[in-house]
């Protein structure tokens, strides 16, 4: 846990760093749609080698990658499982009682779960190369025009910002928490049947404790500062596109067509 890097910011000095953090947050929307519309196996593993390479063009080593979100490939596995045991269909590998794995399960449990891959890898690309408050000022000035009918933008993306803060913090404090039960005599098991349920409520009573003590301190931090609105924040200057923001919009572009164009091959 102490070498995960969820939420946090890798620092370099690459092109896709020092692009407009509203521009690759727009990319990064834009890359996830691309990758929701690979639709067969060569879509989706051309979707992928375009990952690859804005990952390479960051200068951010596979492993960071797949540290990056870590935390989160519990739920890649879970969604392929179900996938397995619930998609029928071909050739039948292996049955048992209402258990029956098949072709097409694994063929759709590996499909998706590339796909859930690819696009944690998206959302942890725009993470990995933007501060989080470039990141927090990138939302607040997007949405800044819907403010006039009533949108709360401000508070959208100081409640982004806050979020984005605190998923490293959560993997420091359950890295904590698992140690401290563990020194204590505790032992985790993955197993439901064998005590897995009672390992995890031991591990996230006392992290959502933590996370709501914490919640709590800033809410008084920021009373006693007189928070009030966006009052004295500081701003992103006005969007200018630069040569990188072209070269991004175009390689995501030649994504989206390529993408388009195995699926219709």
């Amino acid at each position: 846990m102490n070498r995960v890097l969820l939420g946090q910011y890798w620092p370099e000095e690459s092109l896709v760093h020092r692009m407009d953090p509203r521009v690759k947050f727009l990319l990064s929307l834009a890359l996830i749609v691309a990758i929701f519309c690979a639709a067969t196996p060569a879509s989706l593993a051309v979707a992928a080698l375009f990952v690859l390479v804005f990952y390479g063009f960051a200068h951010i080593p596979p492993l960071t990658a797949l540290r990056s979100i870590g935390p989160l490939l519990v739920l890649v596995l879970f969604t392929a499982l179900l996938n397995v045991l619930f998609v029928q269909g071909g050739e039948v590998y292996f049955q048992w009682w209402i258990i029956c794995v098949s072709e097409k399960g694994l063929q759709s449990a590996a499909f998706i779960a590339v796909r859930l891959l690819l696009l944690l890898m998206a959302v942890s690309l725009l993470t990995l190369t933007t501060t989080t408050l470039d990141i927090t000022a990138a939302f607040e000035r997007l949405l800044a025009p819907f403010a006039r009918v009533g949108l709360p933008a401000h508070e959208m993306g100081m409640i982004l910002g806050i979020a984005l803060r605190f998923l490293p913090q959560f993997a420091q404090e359950l890295a904590t928490v698992y140690r401290a039960q563990v020194s204590r005599g505790a032992r985790f098991t993955a197993n439901p049947f064998r005590g897995g349920l009672q390992s995890l409520t031991a591990l996230m009573v006392p992290l959502f404790s933590s996370a709501f003590r914490h919640a709590d301190t800033l809410s008084q931090a920021m009373d006693a500062r007189c928070y009030h609105g966006g009052t004295g924040v500081t701003r992103l200057h006005p969007l200018r596109c630069t040569w990188r923001d072209a070269a991004g919009t175009a390689a995501v572009a030649a994504m989206f067509a390529a993408v388009l164009v195995v699926n219709a091959l």
